[in-house]
């Protein structure tokens, strides 16, 4: 999984509104009302907590493959539910490319197929020891890796996020309850019935695998007031879903927030490599939260610098807003507003400043980034260790690209996606990161005196 999902302001407000009432906009409703729905679809899921929790990892890998399986013999039927959402949503206006994000092929069918038969391949993280020691009056003390146990998990239109989330939660041994965009409906609700009847045919107890499919307001609303049927939520979308889910629950959360990275290109910098890093990371895909926004360069080397990667931006069709000096250097760069330090473009603009020094970078890098991912250009050691030390974000890099920031790169094998928050897990998060621990002591009968 891409640890890259766009986080479209348009589409994270939608998502939050109430669905307008249309044809093909809402499945067909129970008749029991919002509030007891939520309630049955969690209370089940908490039920399945406690038998997932205890499965074995040759149990769940065979769901998994018969997940895999499912998704592939059902691709006519997702399309067919695909292409209800995609009448239903409005892609004038610039809004082609959230459509395409919307959009279900036979191929993307097939490449989320193969992303759950890797998941299944990766090793199981429940149960593995971190450590044991032994006391002086002789008890055994360690930690073990546990499922977290219920992870609520609200995101926005990209239907293979539901069966990557599945997948992994369903590895590391969690019960999932997903809340997906309500421009993606009905995609979602059929992905999610195809991977919970398959799990639960391989002996996945009901409800491990659960999905919200009530698109209104109120529903996000009764779920985040759940705390004592839910251990944590992921949201994973921009500053407003953010917003909603921290102002509405007593849940713990982790976030998964917009990506404001920044790549420094320092005077002790190769320059030829400081040029390829920076064109990657604003070029390569533009619309991942990994892709950097602003660039900045030390005085030193800021006039060779710019002249030649500015000639190639600009022939890579990117909109350059740069402070006095860099429009100096780059005569297609238009004046940069300070609301541009500090905004997720998600498209080929780019952000850039020419600062005096690293301390000067790094003072940027605090007031307006992110916490995402950082980057430094350099080819002084002391210098790289001090950035790495002193800049606070979820992954710092040295001479590499932004856009490595993802668990496939990072050898995670896969990722829920990046998490920007300060506890449990930060940067991609793992299947580890969706385990706790628990302690187990090995006693021979002592006593606390």
């Amino acid at each position: 999984m891409e640890a890259d999902e766009v986080q479209s302001k348009e589409l994270e407000s939608e998502e939050l509104e109430e669905t307008t009432k249309g044809e093909g906009q809402e499945p067909e409703q129970e008749e029991v009302d919002t509030p007891t729905y939520i309630e049955q679809l969690l209370q089940t899921a908490r039920n399945a907590a406690p038998g997932l929790a205890r499965l074995t990892a040759a149990v769940k890998n065979q769901a998994l493959l018969a997940m895999a399986e499912g998704l592939e013999e059902a691709s006519e039927e997702l399309i067919e539910s695909n292409n209800k959402d995609l009448e239903a949503f409005d892609s004038s206006n610039g809004r082609e490319a959230m459509a395409d994000r919307l959009r279900l092929t036979p191929e993307r069918i097939q490449d989320m197929a193969s992303g759950i038969r890797e998941i299944a391949a990766l090793r199981d993280p429940v149960g593995e020891s971190l450590g044991m020691r032994e006391r002086p009056n002789g008890m055994k003390v360690g930690k073990v890796r546990v499922p977290i146990g219920v992870i609520g998990i609200i995101y926005e239109s990209r239907p293979n996020v539901t069966a990557d989330a599945a997948a992994l939660c369903l590895k590391s041994g969690n019960v999932c309850v997903l809340r997906g965009g309500s421009e993606a409906i009905h995609s979602n609700t059929a992905i999610a019935n195809i991977l919970s009847g398959s799990a639960e045919r391989t002996g996945i107890p009901p409800g491990a695998i659960s999905f919200v499919e009530r698109a209104e307001r109120e529903a996000v609303m009764e779920f985040l007031g759940r705390d004592d049927l839910i251990d944590l939520i992921i949201p994973r979308g921009g500053e407003t879903l953010m917003k909603t889910v921290t102002e509405n629950t007593t849940i713990p959360v982790i976030k998964h927030d917009k990506g404001v990275c920044h790549v420094y290109v320092d005077g002790h910098a190769n320059l030829d490599m400081a040029q390829k890093i920076a064109f990657n990371a604003k070029v390569q895909r533009p619309s991942t939260c990994n892709a950097m926004e602003t660039l900045l360069v030390h005085q030193q080397i800021a006039r060779t610098f710019l002249t030649n990667l500015g000639q190639e931006l600009v022939r890579a069709k990117v909109e350059i807003r740069g402070c006095e000096k860099t429009c100096n250097f780059i005569s297609e760069a238009v004046p940069a507003t300070d609301e541009d330090y500090g905004k997720e473009f998600l498209n080929l603009t780019l952000a850039v400043k020419v600062v005096k020094d690293m301390d000067h970078a790094m003072e940027h890098i605090q007031q307006y980034g992110s916490q995402h991912t950082e980057v430094i250009v350099t080819n002084e050691y002391g210098r790289a260790l001090r950035f790495m030390r002193e800049v606070d974000a979820g992954a710092v890099m040295v001479n590499a690209s932004s856009r490595l920031n993802d668990g496939y790169q990072f050898g995670l094998g896969a990722e829920i996606g990046i998490s920007t928050t300060r506890i449990h897990a930060r940067g991609p998060m793992g299947l580890e990161d969706l385990t706790c621990s628990k302690f187990i002591v090995f006693g021979s009968g002592q006593l606390r005196e």
